[in-house]
């Protein structure tokens, strides 16, 4: 009898307490989603994530979006991002046009984040808003090139790339973690597309790469653009050159300076040094730049060749591990991260 007058009460109870937890646990999950909001900005000439110095440091990733590998599953891709982290790269730098005719990696017709009359393609969309929530948990950043001169012959019409400007700036506005690099290797209508992304998006960073190794971009695209981030100097000794290339870039501009792809470990065929590079070419390189207060993307060479070279790891990912030179470059930035003060910089 007293169970049956008491049971109601005790499963009322009951349920508010499930209530409670379930409250409880959601406004975890918002406060974890908030901390992990991961906003990139800058500040005179550094980076910034979430009000905090951020090392941007980058690899070169421009399958990302198309890789069947690094796309099976989100604790797949998790992984992988974890083993970047771990090995000192915060930024991946991702192309969204990867269906020229040069024979690299995963390249295909199909392999483009814009349909010819610039709508978004739904499946690679969903994988870059996928990614940018997979970065953001581990604190990284994605800086994806829009176009790429690799695919300048069956570009995009200007009326087309107007509208897929304009329509992956507003899908892309909830997500702070990613940059927009107009173009790879290409400044044809830079200004205007900046203006597209600035109308749909004031806060978003936008920068560009303007042409191949030295070609540091005009004055006028240099000071309105947020950051720079050219290709310096590949032959030579350009761990000397680039170093004023930069320094020179940060003195006029009053802004970050990302050396895009430093000096290129790749083939001869696509801007390689002419002579070949050594893992130590690059690990100066990087030391000086960031010694003056800029940053870098390393290229992996896996991109200047086809799938089945040795240089690409079966899984047509960049893997730090795969190679000793590349293993030899990422322990340096692995523990140089730890230590790297830049330089004062002459205003």
């Amino acid at each position: 009898m007293f169970n049956f007058i008491f049971d109601p009460l005790k499963n009322f109870h009951l349920r508010c307490t499930q209530l409670l937890i379930t409250l409880f646990l959601s406004s975890q999950a918002l406060q974890t989603n908030a901390q992990h909001s991961s906003v990139i900005a800058i500040k005179d000439t550094r980076f910034s994530l979430d009000e905090k110095p951020f090392e941007f440091f980058g690899i070169s990733f421009f399958n990302a979006l198309y890789n069947p590998a690094f796309n099976k599953s989100e604790a797949d891709q998790l992984q992988w991002l974890q083993k970047f982290k771990n090995t000192g790269i915060t930024v991946l730098r991702i192309w969204a046009e990867w269906n020229s005719s040069l024979g690299f990696v995963d390249v295909a017709d199909s392999c483009i984040l814009y349909n010819r009359d610039g709508s978004l393609k739904p499946l690679y969309l969903s994988r870059l808003k996928r990614l940018l929530e997979a970065t953001a948990s581990q604190n990284m950043v994605v800086e994806i090139a829009l176009f790429s001169a690799e695919s300048k012959d069956i570009k995009l019409s200007d009326a087309s790339a107007d509208k897929a400007v304009e329509n992956i700036t507003k899908a892309l506005k909830p997500y702070r973690n990613i940059t927009f690099q107009i173009w790879n290797e290409l400044d044809y209508r830079t200004l205007d597309y900046y203006r597209i992304i600035k109308q749909h998006d004031p806060a978003r960073l936008v920068s560009n790469s303007p042409g191949g190794g030295g070609t540091l971009g005009n004055d006028k695209e240099n000071s309105v653009l947020d950051y720079l981030s050219p290709h310096t100097s590949r032959h030579g000794k350009h761990w000397e050159e680039a170093v004023e290339e930069i320094r020179g870039l940060m003195a006029k501009f009053k802004k970050p300076v990302v050396d895009d792809e430093p000096a290129r470990n790749g083939t001869p065929k696509f801007g390689g040094p002419k002579d070949g590079s050594h893992p130590f070419d690059h690990i100066l390189h990087i030391y000086n730049v960031s010694k003056v207060g800029g940053y870098s993307i390393y290229h992996h060479d896996m991109f200047q060749t086809g799938k089945g070279s040795p240089a690409v790891p079966p899984s047509g990912i960049p893997d730090p591990d795969f190679s000793e030179y590349h293993k030899a470059v990422f322990e340096f930035i692995k523990v140089h991260k730890k230590y790297s003060q830049p330089e004062a910089v002459t205003k």
